[in-house]
């Protein structure tokens, strides 16, 4: 089968195409896991960090890619209600160990053996990938393959990030960055909460005419002033210096939910910046997302056709995988980025 595949850590500004068109061994699944032929696989800017070294993979050569749809071959020796032919989706949870107190608790998110898709096992940058048959997400009939493909990270954690804003009907939420998960979420909540306005902070004059064609109620640039201070804020923006701007928007009691893998180092020195009275002071609160559930994803993926959500989404055949990866570190980013992948 054709694979993507990656050798070895790199820096896209000095090597514009890290990953290699390879012929490899279509995978066996394990006992517990199925095989899947792959539809289409998204493109998420947590490629980049495992790329460039950021979050890196636990072994090399490896397949990238955690939004995969496709359709079951088969299941190893395991009693499942899966069938062949059935389509599911891999999200970026993998898997996780089910017996420790994170787990025991739901928040297998923050298991310390938490595993995730194309970084600690082969993902769907490819005509076949393997996966745990508990860790597989039925796909609503609403949606296309393509238009699946982001709600299974971009939206699933958003969603997350959303929840972890207790947002209140009436309330203002900030988006920080306006990539796949935020167009996303600002579609969600003008769905579910007309009554909350949303304010979209990017640097992008397309994304921000973008966002306006979404619903959003205002869009400005990093440095613009906002009409009115903010309840909540998502940031998704994959470097520090909107922290800063985002913190001076909130208003007394707000909450900054950083929703990131990681962020690049370049601009870290901006924290030095960081006022306890301007950004900090009169109980603003800083929280971290980290990874998704599968609750988050089933849950999700219910909610979001409901909701009719409409996922913006531009193709690129598997081979183009590194011309989409670098759209996405150039910030060319409008809705989702989905691979092709071709069986011929």
């Amino acid at each position: 089968m054709k694979a993507m595949r990656m050798s070895t850590i790199a820096d896209l500004s000095r090597e514009p195409n890290p990953l290699a068109l390879c012929d490899i061994p279509i995978p066996e699944p394990l006992t517990g896991e199925a095989l899947v032929k792959v539809s289409v696989c998204g493109v998420c800017h947590t490629e980049l960090d495992i790329l460039e070294g950021r979050t890196p993979p636990a072994f090399l050569p490896i397949t990238p890619g955690h939004q995969m749809v496709g359709t079951v071959v088969s299941v190893k020796d395991t009693p499942s209600d899966l069938r062949p032919g059935d389509r599911v989706g891999a999200a970026w949870i993998h898997s996780a160990c089910g017996v420790c107190s994170a787990c025991s608790s739901g928040n297998e998110n923050l298991c310390t053996r938490f595993k995730g898709n194309g970084r600690d096992a082969d993902g769907g940058y490819a005509h076949y990938m393997t996966a745990p048959v508990d860790f597989l997400f039925p796909i609503p009939p609403s949606f296309s393959d393509e238009q699946a493909a982001p709600l299974l990270c971009a939206g699933a954690v958003g969603y997350r990030a959303l929840r972890l804003c207790q947002l209140q009907p009436g309330q203002i939420l900030g988006l920080s960055g306006f990539g796949a998960s935020a167009h996303l979420v600002l579609q969600l909540v003008k769905s579910r909460q007309p009554s909350t306005s949303v304010f979209v902070l990017a640097r992008s004059a397309a994304e921000r005419e973008f966002a306006l064609q979404l619903g959003a109620d205002w869009t400005g640039d990093f440095d613009a002033r906002s009409p009115e201070a903010l309840d909540c804020i998502i940031d998704t923006t994959p470097v520090w210096s909107p922290i800063l701007s985002s913190l001076e928007r909130l208003k007394s009691g707000g909450r900054l939910v950083i929703n990131a893998i990681r962020k690049e180092s370049q601009d870290q020195n901006i924290l030095l910046k960081l006022s306890y009275p301007t950004h900090l002071w009169m109980e603003k609160t800083i929280q971290s997302v980290a990874n998704v559930t599968r609750a988050d994803v089933k849950e999700f993926l219910t909610v979001a056709a409901e909701a009719n959500l409409q996922p913006e989404v531009r193709e690129f055949a598997l081979h183009e995988a590194n011309h989409a990866l670098r759209e996405l570190k150039e910030r060319n980013i409008r809705g989702a980025k989905v691979l092709r992948i071709s069986h011929a």
